[in-house]
């Protein structure tokens, strides 16, 4: 009779514990090494611009040079300010000409990595970046409702929100993405 109450005990430990957690279903893998990132980051890349657009105001030339810590911390930062976000869990990678983000997708008590590659091109009428999702893994889960807008408008904030007024006159001419890296240069008309 102990060991039957004991059986119950167990079960009923197990039963309640799985509701306190969630259970991960897979999806792709996050890197290896993950990227490193804080909120100082973020101001780093926040200041970097800020910078550039003072710099190209005088020169007319605008060049930017951005790294996966500060996407990375960046994006950290805006899905934090979501109620709801999309996802969570950031990780930018920038390599061979491609933005690979990976994050975590929760749906009730179960969670699955993504992992979306985007092209970052030059929006031939604005002469702003645009974000080209060239493949999208979800794991077990369809597409989560308004991500490619979502992940969009995150992603045009950081470069055309950023700059402010002077965005206006700011027309981009090369994105270069390698190792780790993405390069922005252009001209403030």
């Amino acid at each position: 009779m102990k060991t039957k109450n004991h059986i119950y005990l167990f079960i009923i430990s197990l039963v309640i514990s799985s509701l306190a957690c969630s259970i991960n279903v897979g999806g792709p893998e996050y890197p290896a090494q993950t990227i490193p990132s804080s909120p100082s980051d973020a101001q780093a890349l926040r200041d970097m611009i800020q910078q550039a657009m003072l710099t190209g105001a005088e020169t007319g030339v605008i060049t930017l040079t951005v790294t996966e810590n500060q996407l990375t911390a960046y994006m950290a930062e805006k899905l934090s300010q979501q109620e709801n976000p999309p996802f969570t869990d950031p990780q930018v990678l920038l390599r061979n000409g491609q933005m690979q983000m990976y994050g975590k997708i929760t749906r009730g008590w179960f969670t699955a990595n993504m992992l979306i590659t985007m092209n970052v091109v030059i929006d031939e009428t604005t002469g702003q970046p645009k974000i080209q999702i060239a493949s999208a893994d979800f794991g077990p889960f369809p597409a989560p409702e308004g991500i490619n807008n979502a992940i969009s408008a995150i992603i045009d904030e950081a470069f055309t929100g950023s700059f402010g007024p002077v965005a206006v006159g700011f027309r981009l001419q090369t994105i270069t993405i390698a190792d780790g890296i993405m390069t922005l240069t252009g001209r403030i008309k």
